[in-house]
């Protein structure tokens, strides 16, 4: 009698493998400035539990009842002002596209990389572009979460959703994860050229430079969070590059949301104040933002100049981010080529 045949899986198109993937990560931005786009963005991004750490009863009564109704609106009109018309989207979409082309051109030595861009909140997110780049035969990817300093709030949420993403995966890729890089002397030589480059321009000196960091509610730092520290460490070596001291470059803190106390100084009181105590000049820089976005363009460009310039103030400059400059990019190829050693 003839044994059975042994039966085979059915036949599957070849798998690709051998390559390597690069994710650059970003916060997130709205699809649009329209309410319903904003309000999507909005829910994704405050029901996480990185960045609200409230109980959920606690927290979505006042999401769902209050945030989500009256802050789409409000929001949306400020996106409107720095919104790129030409390209009908946030300049931080523009920018983190332009940085992921520009990083795949550098690294071009690296036949087998991968370059591509997603965004923590919105679209396109980290999990369809973890299943593009494993599609495109990507064993090993690079995430870089495009944040200098650390902050559970970003950098932690960044990794989070990459790794759900991965347990919904039979043959997971291999994954890496940028570290923060608030002390590395490329960032920092970076950010020095960024300010005396950018004062070159002006027929006017400041006063006082304030680099503004976004914050975080006290309480993530009392708990451990070491994003304080990271940006102080941050603020500390461009003072020493620059040959200034704490009187000529100050730091603070903006972006603060809610009723509880949040990392201080505070940016937009300490910009007043200083109008008030008769400072007439300053210039302002976001040493933690990659990209200008909302936080930069419209908070402290708009905003903040405003402010000073109501109460006193007479000069008020905006040193853009590093965004996809030669200096910038030099940046963030520095850590992917340091973190693909190895792999390449």
């Amino acid at each position: 009698m003839t044994a059975p045949a042994t039966p085979f899986p059915a036949k599957h198109p070849p798998v690709k493998s051998g390559k390597v993937g690069v994710l650059l990560v970003n916060l997130g931005t709205p699809d649009g400035t329209d309410y319903a786009s904003m309000r999507r963005y909005l829910k994704e991004f405050l029901m996480d539990r990185r960045v609200i750490e409230w109980s959920r009863w606690k927290w979505y009564p006042i999401l769902f009842g209050i945030v989500l109704n009256r802050r789409p609106q409000k929001i949306g009109k400020a996106y409107e002002l720095i919104w790129n018309k030409e390209r009908d989207e946030s300049y931080l979409r523009t920018y983190t596209r332009s940085q992921a082309e520009k990083m795949a051109e550098r690294l071009k030595d690296f036949p087998d990389v991968i370059v591509d861009w997603g965004m923590r909140y919105g679209q396109p997110s980290i999990a369809e572009k973890l299943d593009v780049l494993k599609a495109r035969g990507c064993d090993r990817i690079l995430l870089f979460p495009l944040y200098p300093q650390y902050a559970a709030a970003t950098t932690a949420t960044v990794n989070d959703k990459a790794f759900d993403a991965l347990k919904a995966m039979r043959w997971q890729p291999a994954l890496r994860t940028v570290p923060p890089y608030h002390d590395h002397p490329a960032y920092i030589e970076a950010l020095a050229n960024s300010i005396t480059t950018h004062l070159s321009t002006l027929d006017w000196q400041p006063d006082v430079v304030i680099a503004s960091f976004h914050g975080i509610p006290q309480s993530y730092f009392d708990k451990g969070d070491p994003y304080y520290c990271h940006c102080q460490k941050t603020a500390r070596l461009l003072r020493e590059r620059l040959g200034w001291d704490a009187r000529k470059l100050m730091i603070t803190f903006q972006s603060r949301f809610g009723p509880e106390e949040w990392l201080q100084p505070y940016t937009d009181k300490t910009v007043e104040h200083l109008a008030r105590d008769g400072v007439k000049r300053i210039a302002v820089l976001n040493p933690g933002f990659v990209s200008d976005c909302l936080e930069t363009l419209e908070e402290i460009d708009e905003q903040a100049r405003e402010s000073f310039l109501h109460n006193g103030g007479e000069k008020f400059a905006h040193i853009p981010c590093l965004n996809d400059s030669d200096d910038g990019m030099n940046v963030l190829e520095a850590q992917v080529r340091r973190e693909l050693m190895g792999w390449v």
